[in-house]
């Protein structure tokens, strides 16, 4: 590792970052457990499963059910029109009325059904919508009071469902927004197609995940056929039961402190050809009479392209082939070009800025990678060294380091997208003053460098073959490695801090958001019971098929 030199075992070196003189030195004798890695209690996030899927729906149904005293179907079609959002939908029952949740949802309940009298089966109605008359058995009415041929129904039924419609098929009278009786879509259906009665059933289970802002598929390739729901915030990152890690919001890669607006821009900007364009600006010049870019490749001002003709290289201007080391026969660069000269300056500036930010990134995440390959090894460092007969048995704070060393290189390596974005022109040009950009950009570039320097000594130590060491020296390194995760933990935590307060939080514009600092790493998700006992409907039926 570069700079090795530099992170000796004197005792006279400062080796880690403390704040206002503070030291950490008495944590080396405590118990390690107050750096472990192991998720909190209680995760609120939670993994859905295809089992676990109908009893997720169901709880947020048993609410609405129970508050509102509704059937099933009623309580879907309510929570599907809210996406499935249950504070929503009573901030509007409040604000409202139930009269006019219902209305807005397309959800027509009918008080005092027992008094209604059947029809006789032996009556007939004209079906509006084919024109034929039809037996009662033949023809049905829906909630809201518009009866049709079962016929007409079921082609209906067939389109929308095919159409993709089928979480909110509304009735086929004109001007009614009311939203039809699953049941008789799923009897009149099956009788007719089966396998589209059950996709229709799929397409109602799933939207629990497709319709709801706090539930997302996992995006693992190949997919796991699980989804996370969280609890709070969907600006968040999450870990899947699978082991992916990622960002709930934008379902990218785990992105903090980039928001995912900066994210998207920086990985855009990262494999498209924009610094190819601004590299070409800044080498090469166009070639007068065809327009390719010619690069120059020799000290004489005199350039010839491909096709034959000969230009200034000073000027762009075309020119004849007789020169000299210090003119061009016939040719003299009178004329200034300023707007082309500050075109290539701003170009040369943007590719000059963007290189080191990109320089830096790729960096980390190289070292992020190496470490990662680092942990088998570090891990047999460690079994080798618990045979030996030392005092000290508990290597956990190796383990605890190395997680440190993986969350806070992760943190680094973002990092510099956000700042080419915080600092530059794209997003806040008109936000800041040059003065207040400069201020901001140095207050985060200090404790950018605290973090850097910090991590870099973290590696180093846990590099070290401590299993051969002696037992001083491992109880030295021990209380290095301790102390700079702590002190690491708190610069991550600053450097969040900084990130929400002085620098996002000060702005006007609210469409950044970043994923909260998490001191033990992603929290995993953990599953979501599948066992829910209730007496909504069926179980299978609901199931989705493979």
């Amino acid at each position: 590792m570069e700079g090795e030199e530099d992170y000796g075992f004197s005792e006279e070196e400062d080796y880690y970052y403390a704040d206002d003189g503070d030291s950490h030195d008495g944590l080396a004798d405590n118990d390690d457990s107050a750096l472990q890695w192991a998720p909190p209690k209680g995760s609120t996030t939670k993994v859905i499963t295809k089992e676990s899927l109908l009893a997720a729906q169901r709880e947020d149904l048993r609410r609405v059910m129970d508050l509102l005293s509704l059937k099933e179907h009623h309580a879907r079609t309510l929570l599907i029109h809210y996406r499935w959002d249950v504070e929503k939908l009573l901030a509007v029952l409040v604000e409202k009325g139930k009269s006019c949740l219902f209305t807005e949802a397309g959800v027509t309940v009918v008080e005092n059904v027992d008094d209604e009298v059947p029809p006789s089966s032996s009556s007939t109605i004209t079906c509006d919508i084919c024109i034929e008359d039809a037996t009662a058995d033949n023809a049905t009415r829906m909630e809201c009071g518009h009866c049709f041929c079962n016929n007409c129904w079921t082609e209906h039924f067939i389109i929308k469902i095919n159409e993709g419609q089928s979480r909110r098929i509304q009735c086929m009278a004109h001007r009614c927004s009311a939203i039809c009786d699953e049941a008789i879509v799923r009897n009149l259906v099956s009788r007719r197609h089966p396998n589209l009665a059950e996709k229709f059933d799929r397409f109602l289970l799933e939207s629990y995940i497709e319709d709801n802002k706090m539930v997302k598929w996992c995006p693992s390739i190949p997919h796991c056929g699980k989804a996370i729901r969280v609890e709070e915030d969907e600006f968040c990152e999450v870990e899947c039961s699978c082991g992916l890690q990622f960002c709930f919001s934008c379902l990218s890669e785990a992105h903090s402190p980039c928001s995912c607006l900066m994210w998207e821009r920086w990985s855009k900007k990262c494999h498209d050809e924009s610094e190819t364009v601004n590299w070409i600006t800044v080498h090469t010049k166009p070639c007068p009479k065809c327009y390719k870019p010619v690069e120059k490749n020799g000290g004489c001002n005199l350039v010839s392209c491909i096709c034959g003709q000969s230009f200034c290289w000073v000027c762009g201007g075309a020119t004849g082939r007789d020169h000299t080391w210090s003119r061009i026969a016939g040719h003299s660069c009178g004329r200034y070009k300023e707007d082309r000269e500050k075109q290539t300056e701003r170009a040369k500036r943007d590719l000059y800025r963007y290189m080191h930010y990109h320089n830096r990134f790729k960096a980390h995440t190289d070292s992020f990678k190496l470490e990662s390959k680092l942990k088998e090894s570090i891990l047999d460092k460690v079994s080798v060294a618990e045979e030996r007969e030392l005092r000290l048995k508990d290597f956990s704070w190796v383990t605890n380091g190395l997680n440190r060393l993986f969350r806070s290189r992760r943190v680094l390596s973002y990092s510099y997208p956000f700042a080419f974005y915080m600092f530059g022109e794209e997003f806040f040009k008109d936000e800041m003053t040059d003065e207040e950009r400069e201020i901001k950009k140095n207050l985060f570039e200090d404790q950018q460098q605290q973090l850097e320097s910090n991590v870099e000594k973290l590696s180093m130590f846990l590099e070290e073959p401590f299993q051969q060491f002696s037992q001083d020296k491992v109880m030295d390194i021990r209380m290095r490695v301790i102390n700079l995760s702590v002190t690491i933990d708190t610069l991550c935590q600053k450097m969040y801090e900084c990130i929400e307060s002085d620098l996002l939080g000060s702005l006007h514009l609210g469409t950044h958001h970043i994923a909260p600092y998490k001191s033990k790493g992603i929290e995993r998700a953990s599953e979501l019971s599948s066992c829910w006992n209730t007496k909504l409907g069926s179980t299978d039926e609901y199931l989705p098929s493979e």
